[in-house]
């Protein structure tokens, strides 16, 4: 029987649990806290040993992936199938242009990501790179719906994206791939400020003010964000994995969420770290 552990149950991990476990899978996932229905990230030993396939979605902490700094010699030599939820943060900032998975990484601000994605990559794993993730009760849809959207002065931003369960999807695809790195990527790069626009007119609400960063009030974080530029192609996986995106553009993806979510409880819905 097939047992999959997912170190870290969070957004994604969780919509990748409830699809293997539904197909007849055994899954066990970890939390730092132990909370219902999970065990604890620092007694997961025994669930390693257990386990067939190893999946983390854990990124760095304090410059370090800390499933491998604890159980890195054992995954490298435990003979599972290991996958690996990383970020297509990895490439840095390439001022708009394409990147496939064998474009350089390391030299973008995510340095602890990228050294991470290579460890992984070194021990046999199958890394997903991802970039901006959305879904339920996670989209332009929610952010718009109670008042947190920005469209931010930035002509030639841009940046992929894709639906959770794409990479549920990619993931699933990947556990009869070869190791190596894949992006899980939509077909549709585009600006931040066409999605915020495309969920406006769902909505039926008028779009935001174009803003500076600055009368946007941005954290650091989202700063960072749009610090970065970059077009992810998805063709490796496409070829390797055998996978479409269901949602190719966040037009079909943000439809289909409209379609089951009213803008009521979308505004009520709260966002997903």
């Amino acid at each position: 029987m097939p047992h999959l552990l997912i170190l870290g149950l969070g957004y994604s991990a969780g919509r990748i649990a409830a699809a293997v476990r539904a197909s007849g899978w055994t899954v066990t996932g970890t939390s730092r806290d132990g909370r219902a229905g999970t065990v604890r990230f620092d007694a997961a030993a025994p669930e390693i040993a257990a386990a067939t396939h190893i999946l983390s979605s854990i990124p760095p902490a304090d410059g370090a992936d800390p499933v491998l700094a604890r159980h890195g010699v054992t995954l490298a030599g435990s003979g599972r199938w290991l996958g690996y939820l990383s970020s297509t943060g990895v490439y840095g900032d390439t001022g708009g242009a394409w990147v496939d998975e064998g474009a350089p990484t390391g030299g973008g601000r995510r340095s602890a990501r990228a050294e991470a994605d290579a460890a992984w990559l070194a021990i046999g794993a199958r890394v997903f790179r991802l970039p901006g993730i959305y879904g339920p009760g996670r989209s332009a849809l929610d952010r718009v719906g109670d008042g947190r959207a920005h469209r931010i002065a930035l002509p030639d931003q841009v940046f992929s994206r894709i639906h959770v369960d794409d990479i549920v999807a990619g993931v699933i695809a990947g556990f009869d791939a070869p190791a190596g790195a894949y992006n899980l990527a939509d077909d549709a790069p585009c600006s931040q400020n066409r999605v915020i626009e495309a969920a406006c007119d769902l909505l039926g609400l008028d779009w935001p003010p174009l803003q500076t960063m600055d009368e946007a009030g941005l954290s650091p974080m989202a700063r960072g964000f749009y610090a970065e530029n970059r077009r992810v192609a998805n063709g490796k996986a496409k070829r390797v994995l055998g996978w479409t995106p269901l949602y190719p553009d966040y037009r079909t993806g943000l439809r289909a969420l409209n379609a089951t979510t009213s803008p009521s409880s979308a505004s009520a819905q709260p966002a997903t770290a």
